[in-house]
């Protein structure tokens, strides 16, 4: 089968696609056939050298969720059948024409996406559920900051705060203000022309992706007793100087949460959006687009047969 990996970190130019050998699923686990994979910062990440501080071992398999349908079910897994149509996180792999995967891992693929919307739902989605409900344990009627809402995690966070009843304020730039004002925004604010920290105030939560300077400057747009929630950051102790809390959210692979999500979805009250749909053999080319920063949504590759 083809599958995407790296024998040594750098750029793009040690992305490779390469046969290897089908897997086989052990007991509790599962073989999926990829039809679609989602593209993420952790992918060119870990090509760039994160890999290693994450403890990995080259060569590395990229790509961390999926959508497919159940090639073949290991010992012990009753929830699923061959030709079920699933989506769900993998630790790496997900760049490949098959993927061993936990079943309990996975959950059914909302009917109501096509595979590759499907594709931009797993890890981001599940960083922003975890992110504002395990961590951030977001109410109705709490006002929360996204500091990057057009992304692939920003723009389910959106969705997701909105469902619960949150008045949410997005940051972005301009040309994305009708992207995520149509996504349920209820501010906007343009950081290509406004400091927004000076605008955004006695907010009860902030979700924040960016990191660095962003996440420092959100942290003086909180509420004394607020939460700040940062998949990137590190907390600093400086969220004491402004009376709040910061903490890291870590990304687990948690089929209730995804589950959780796929019932929004079913519901019409989430959509993912996708920017980029590739080849597989694009890979390099997603992962560039990635890296640049400027996608609004998701991008995806799709798998070949």
């Amino acid at each position: 089968m083809k599958t995407v990996l790296i024998r040594e970190y750098g750029s793009n130019d040690v992305v490779e696609v390469t046969d290897v050998l089908r897997p086989e699923p052990a007991a509790g686990e599962v073989l999926v056939k990829v039809h679609a994979a989602g593209v993420n910062p952790i992918d060119w990440k870990i090509r760039g050298g994160a890999g290693e501080r994450m403890g990995m071992t080259l060569p590395i398999r990229l790509g961390s969720e999926v959508v497919g349908t159940i090639e073949t079910c290991g010992a012990g897994v009753s929830q699923f059948q061959k030709g079920d149509a699933v989506l769900g996180m993998v630790p790496s792999g997900a760049f490949s024409q098959y993927a061993v995967i936990k079943a309990d891992h996975l959950v059914l693929k909302p009917k109501n996406l096509s595979v590759v919307e499907a594709a931009a739902i797993p890890l981001a989605g599940t960083t922003a559920w975890q992110a504002l409900f395990d961590e951030a344990k977001l109410l109705a009627g709490q006002r929360l900051l996204i500091t990057n809402s057009s992304g692939g995690v920003g723009s389910l966070a959106i969705q997701f705060a909105k469902a619960r009843g949150a008045q949410v304020t997005a940051v972005a730039s301009g040309r994305n203000e009708k992207f995520v004002r149509d996504l349920g925004a209820d501010h906007f604010i343009d950081y290509t022309r406004e400091a927004f920290e000076d605008i955004a105030t006695n907010m009860d939560v902030v979700f924040d992706t960016m990191g660095g300077e962003v996440y420092h400057r959100a942290l003086r747009t909180l509420k004394k007793g607020g939460k700040m929630i940062t998949v990137v950051a590190f907390p600093q102790d400086e969220a004491e100087q402004y009376g709040v809390s910061a903490k890291r959210s870590f990304t687990v692979s948690n089929a209730e949460s995804l589950g959780e999500i796929a019932r929004l979805v079913e519901a019409g009250k989430v959509m993912p959006c996708v920017d980029t749909v590739l080849p597989f053999a694009d890979v390099r080319d997603a992962l560039a687009i990635s890296e640049a920063g400027r996608t609004r949504g998701k991008i995806v590759l799709t798998v070949p047969e």
